[in-house]
């Protein structure tokens, strides 16, 4: 969620503060909802990877599903005194007075951290000092910023950035030169990917077009009424709707035409060392031929030479370097060796140069195509692209019941397939020990006991756990698996797992790949 959401959700409440709180409701392990009275339901969703804050209406139930959320509904209590947002950051500071009763609440505040896949939900004394969190941050994950209980809380560290509810037209020169959408993300506060090209689309510009001085009156009046109402959508005129397609048309065109001339490079290259290896062939008829005259000369050749001068069969002089450590038969062995490989490189480049003409030929045509067709054939090619890489990724295997597990080799392999599986697939991992991770296909279809066992089974196997017994192993919905900012391929925090105690054993019936 972006800063400036945040903002208006926060101005429309702010007014109507001090406000008295009726108690929490937690629909689910990661959304928390706090009854204003009179006003409504603040709902905080801080699950990673998507955090989203909103005032609602209605009536929510759910009791505390995890041990935070029953923390939260008893420490954070009494009036809702005031909300805090440091300039337009993803960061939203709740004051809690307390209440005083037979066993006196004291005051609490509530930190809700709207950053993507680093969200978290935090809460402090009023010296900062944390009591709980939903998810603990260790120096493993973040060396800089240890968050867990105990610990005084570290906010994210600042930034310098343009206000957009304070800067004036002038300001925005800052922006000049650069394309809209990537300069709005980088340059103004609170502004990121959706508002970017909400901005663009409120100037009447494409989120691609390079600003310049005539653009700042138009873009500087779009940036005032997204302040004003960052969640209303401006309509595109007929041109700009064009203008966009083509730049999202373009934008799905880029990586098919990257890959395949990344592939074309590539054959070139081949290509030419084909070429090469051809050219070459002439040279290893002269070793060979000093080969020969080496052998036919070895008695005549002085040991310990640098170079032999020795007359040809066809009375011509000749000087042939040589290895001084080497007898004449070994130098010519070693000619006769290189002779040898520069001739299988010249018949392998022989074979291989019309297959790779050909297949040139075909990228040529490849290339073309690309570039005439159309947002829906676009689309098909890179769904295509994205299935064929990821069966050329992992071990595969077929659960009991016949869905498709996936198994990562390394790290990279690791990554790439958690990272490409489906929200709702089932991810296993062994519980604090190095392996695989391993997908259990599912889309969302419950997966019966036996799956479950199979792929824990598998996860145990291709780990550091290889042979033991009882191996815990941690399953959960891969939509609750993210990579932290900066960690290593193949590197994850997870929530809301459940673990199975398995065997490291292949399951019965699969052979080790």
């Amino acid at each position: 969620m972006e800063g400036l959401l945040i903002h208006a959700i926060l101005r429309d409440l702010k007014p109507r503060l001090p406000v008295q709180t009726l108690g929490w409701v937690f629909p689910d392990e990661g959304t928390a909802a706090l009854l204003l009275e009179g006003i409504g339901n603040l709902v905080l969703r801080y699950r990673p990877p998507n955090p989203i804050l909103t005032l609602e209406p209605g009536e929510l139930e759910g009791e505390p599903k995890t041990p935070f959320q029953r923390m939260l509904a008893t420490r954070a209590k009494g009036r809702l005194r005031e909300v805090q947002q440091v300039k337009l950051d993803r960061v939203v500071r709740l004051f809690f007075e307390g209440e005083h009763g037979f066993v006196d609440t004291p005051p609490t505040r509530l930190i809700f951290e709207l950053t993507g896949r680093n969200a978290n939900l935090i809460l402090t004394d009023p010296e900062d000092r944390i009591l709980g969190l939903d998810r603990n941050v260790t120096r493993q994950v973040n060396r800089f910023r240890e968050l867990r209980p105990g610990l005084p809380y570290t906010p994210p560290p600042p930034y310098q950035k343009l206000d957009p509810r304070t800067a004036n037209q002038a300001d925005l020169r800052v922006l000049l030169g650069q394309r809209l959408a990537q300069a709005a993300q980088k340059n103004l506060d609170g502004i990121g990917k959706e508002l970017a090209q909400e901005l663009a689309r409120r100037a009447g510009l494409t989120p691609e077009t390079l600003l310049s001085e005539p653009h700042l009156p138009t873009l500087y009046k779009a940036l005032q009424s997204l302040v004003a109402q960052p969640g209303e959508r401006a309509a595109l005129s007929k041109d700009l709707r064009e203008a966009w397609e083509q730049e999202q048309i373009e934008a799905l065109r880029k990586p098919l035409r990257e890959a395949l001339l990344k592939r074309k490079k590539t054959l070139e290259a081949r290509l030419e060392d084909y070429h090469k290896a051809l050219a070459r062939l002439d040279e290893a008829a002269k070793l060979r031929a000093w080969g020969d005259l080496l052998l036919a000369y070895s008695q005549q050749v002085q040991p310990h030479l640098s170079e032999a001068v020795l007359i040809d069969f066809q009375g011509q002089e000749v000087k042939i370097p040589l290895e001084p450590s080497l007898s004449p038969a070994q130098n010519a062995e070693k000619y006769y060796s290189r002779a040898k490989r520069l001739e299988a490189n010249a018949l392998r480049g022989g074979e291989l140069e019309p297959k790779t003409q050909e297949q040139l030929a075909k990228l040529a045509a490849e290339l073309e195509a690309i570039e005439k067709a159309g947002r829906a054939e676009l689309m098909q090619r890179l769904e295509r692209t994205r299935q064929d890489r990821s069966s050329e990724v992992g071990l595969r295997f077929q659960s009991p019941s016949g869905f498709t597990v996936w198994v990562g080799r390394s790290s990279k392999e690791n990554e790439f397939l958690t990272r490409t599986a489906h929200s709702q697939d089932l991810w296993f991992h062994v519980q604090g020990i190095p392996g695989s991770h391993v997908i259990l296909r599912t889309a969302g279809q419950n997966a019966p006991l036996p799956d479950l066992l199979f792929a824990a089974q598998l996860a145990a196997f291709y780990s550091k756990a290889k042979g033991d017994k009882n191996v815990p192993v941690d399953y959960t919905s891969k939509k609750n698996v993210w990579r932290p900012r900066k960690a290593a391929a193949g590197q994850v925090l997870y929530t809301g797992a459940k673990t199975l105690f398995v065997d490291a054993d292949l399951p019965e019936g699969v052979s080790e790949a």
